[in-house]
């Protein structure tokens, strides 16, 4: 998609524990009526939405985090039971300005997306400066830990941007994690912040392990 092409105002997507970044793919069950009336929508026109974290769940209109990342809907399916089967292909990071006031049962927020423009193209990495082999078995360490299942294999087909963002996305992070991976910019410390907290992670699992 072309910057000129960027929607300015969109639907918003709340949804804690949960981030796409540009370039990876996420499925998502739709139930809720207001995301059921937003989806419905978004298929009548560029199919955009966008998807961020809420600051708290509590409440019908929870404080949200201010960066998250413009989404398009690749694929639909409708249920018997009126659930939404979607999947998403992230486009390009967010910067939230402010929100609108709607009739709609979703929210809409003018949102910015100058500062990661760069989501846009692809540039060539110099693997080497990266230590991607311990980082990844870092992560197969701290994810069976977590009795996550993963396939290394499949995870080292992908170019470095998406194995940064495909491992913020599957891992069970803290939403303050998540959120801090989202908002980085530049592979380069991408990588370091996504290390940094792997390696938080498995300090912490190491430590209560200890004292059991």
């Amino acid at each position: 998609m072309n910057s000129k092409n960027l929607p300015q105002k969109i639907a918003i997507f709340p949804l804690s524990n949960a981030v796409i970044f540009p370039k990876t793919i996420l499925p998502l069950n739709i139930f809720e009526d207001r995301y059921i009336q937003l989806v419905d929508d978004c298929m009548k026109g560029q199919r955009l939405f966008g998807m961020v974290q809420p600051r708290i769940r509590a409440g019908f209109k929870p404080k949200v985090y201010s960066v998250g990342c413009l989404s398009k809907i690749i694929s639909f399916n409708e249920t018997k039971d009126k659930r939404f089967l979607i999947t998403l292909s992230g486009i390009i990071r967010f910067r939230i300005r402010e929100e609108f006031k709607t009739i709609k049962m979703y929210r809409e927020f003018k949102v910015d997306y100058s500062d990661f423009i760069d989501d846009l193209n692809m540039h060539e990495i110099d693997h080497k400066q990266f230590d991607v082999k311990n980082l990844l078995n870092k992560v197969k360490l701290f994810l069976e830990k977590k009795n996550y299942s993963i396939e290394i294999d499949e995870l080292k087909k992908l170019n470095l941007d998406q194995l940064i963002s495909t491992i913020s996305m599957i891992s069970p992070f803290s939403v303050e994690e998540k959120q801090k991976l989202i908002e980085t910019i530049g592979t380069k410390y991408r990588f370091k912040i996504l290390e940094e907290i792997i390696n938080f992670n498995l300090i912490d699992i190491y430590k209560y392990q200890t004292i059991q």
